[in-house]
């Protein structure tokens, strides 16, 4: 499972439908509370797309450590991530790209 947080809904949706056309299981969400609510009921993500936002909440911090996080940042304009993120891609770029780090984050395997 790869959580997808994006305050984008376009790039929320076409990054999970991009992994879900590649076999990978994906749900996106609006808000870094949401992935709180949906670990604190049992779903662990195996990844996580971040979109980049002007703060960082802890909570991502924190899952960062622990979780591979794909960070899309904006080419322009204030961003701020968690410092253990494992990839940062910055827009514009392919939606194929960020399915493609995922996956390789996973080991290349398609879960």
């Amino acid at each position: 499972m790869v959580f997808i947080v994006a305050r984008d809904w376009p790039l929320r949706a076409l990054v999970r439908a991009e992994l879900r056309q590649k076999g990978i299981e994906a749900l996106g969400m609006q808000m870094a509370a949401e992935v709180g609510q949906r670990i604190a009921a049992g779903m662990v993500p195996s990844a996580v797309v971040l979109e980049a936002g002007e703060e960082v909440e802890p909570g991502m911090e924190l899952l960062a450590r622990r979780v591979p996080m794909v960070v899309v940042a904006s080419a322009a304009g204030r961003n701020v991530w968690p410092k253990r993120a494992a990839v940062v891609l910055r827009k514009p770029l392919r939606i194929g790209e960020v399915a493609d780090a995922v996956i390789q984050l996973l080991g290349g395997v398609r879960a």
